[in-house]
Order: structure tokens, then sequence, then C-alpha cells
């Protein structure tokens, strides 16, 4: 299952520098492509406000 991102999120861009496989894009509010998103947690990982869940 897919990660999302929550409201929390700051749209620092640490998550999309982190992302293997590309599946962050840019916005207000950074969103996860759940088609593309294989799972790894490595954006969990990076992200500094916490804003990455389990979908």
């Amino acid at each position: 299952m897919a990660h999302v991102i929550t409201d929390d999120c700051i749209a620092c861009g640490t998550c999309i520098d982190e992302c293997p496989v590309g599946a962050i894009s840019e916005g207000d509010i950074y969103k996860i492509d759940p088609d593309i998103c294989t799972d790894c947690g490595t954006c969990v990982d990076a992200c500094p406000s916490e804003a990455i869940v389990e979908a």
C-alpha cells in the first residue's frame, strides 16, 4: 500500500530528493502517486514534519 502525505506537509522538498522512483510531485502540499510508489518508506524517514504516513 502506498504512502500518503498529510496536511502537515511543509513543502520543503526533502522527500522528492529521497524518492528512488520519482513518485512524489510538488505543490502546496506534496502528493505521492500510488501507481508509482513502491512503498519503500524512504520518504517517511526523510520527512522533517512527519507528514508522510501509510495509506
